[in-house]
């Protein structure tokens, strides 16, 4: 992965203090290949209590990333009981 631990640290802190303590984030994406060099970083977050909020909550935590470990794209997946799973279907 290329995102050192002391990046991944600050992510997974800051996830649980925005999102709340029993949020998980989940690396995705073109950063997880150690030979490619560019790239956004890809967050999911996972949590088992509905998110009030989620947008606000995913730019407040994109903008504290921004600051922390340093400008880069960005992107906020947040999966909750009330997340719509047909948004991620693809159909033929």
């Amino acid at each position: 992965m290329r995102l050192s631990s002391d990046a991944q640290n600050t992510i997974v802190e800051s996830t649980r203090e925005i999102f709340g303590p029993e949020a998980y984030v989940k690396f995705f994406g073109s950063r997880l290949n150690d030979v490619s060099k560019d790239g956004d970083l890809d967050l999911l977050i996972e949590t088992s209590t509905p998110i009030a909020n989620a947008r606000r909550k995913s730019l407040q935590l994109v903008a504290r990333l921004q600051i922390k470990p340093g400008d880069q794209p960005i992107g906020v997946i947040v999966v909750d009981p009330s997340t719509d799973y047909s948004l991620f279907i693809s159909k033929p």
